[in-house]
């Protein structure tokens, strides 16, 4: 019994396959994106952790999409899928919550910033493997500019309440 409609990896693929190749190799570039200015801005979460964020948000969304006997059954599918975007979203967090510190002494948290750019990026993944494509564009273009340009802006106009992000 088949039980994902894509088939074996190896052997013939067939148009699913490929598209589902390119669904991921997508999450997996937007979280390299997203990663890329963590990077720049010496973050503990960076291209490699943001892209398998993406990339495994991507795998669950596209398995509890994929799975063979649902097709008929459009209640049951959209209960799969709404359990396993909940379940990665909310998962998602703990991770975030791992880079979110507290400082006692000065009152100050840090971090934020970064747990927030992982669960954005799950969320991107997630869309990727929907194959929501303006969603996925426009995403990663809004989720840069806020972690670049907003940066820029808080240190320009706010320096005195400037934190680590």
């Amino acid at each position: 019994m088949e039980l994902c409609r894509s088939g074996p990896v190896l052997g013939a693929m067939d148009s699913n396959a490929l598209d589902e190749i390119f669904r991921l190799l997508a999450a997996a570039g937007a979280g390299i994106a997203i990663g890329v200015n963590r990077e720049m801005q010496g973050k503990p979460l960076g291209m490699r952790t943001l892209a398998l964020v993406a990339l495994g948000s991507a795998i669950a969304a596209l398995t509890a999409v994929d799975y063979r006997g649902l097709d008929h059954d459009p209640d049951a599918l959209s209960r799969v899928v709404q359990g396993v975007l909940q379940g990665v979203l909310t998962g998602i967090g703990f991770i975030g919550a791992g880079v979110v510190l507290r400082n006692k002494d000065s009152g100050t948290i840090e971090g934020l910033t970064t747990a927030a750019s992982v669960w954005v990026t799950a969320a991107i993944g997630i869309a990727c493997a929907l194959a929501a494509w303006h969603l996925v564009v426009i995403g990663v273009v809004l989720t840069l500019v806020v972690l670049a340009g907003l940066g820029w802006v808080e240190y320009k106009f706010f320096p005195e309440t400037r934190r680590k992000d």
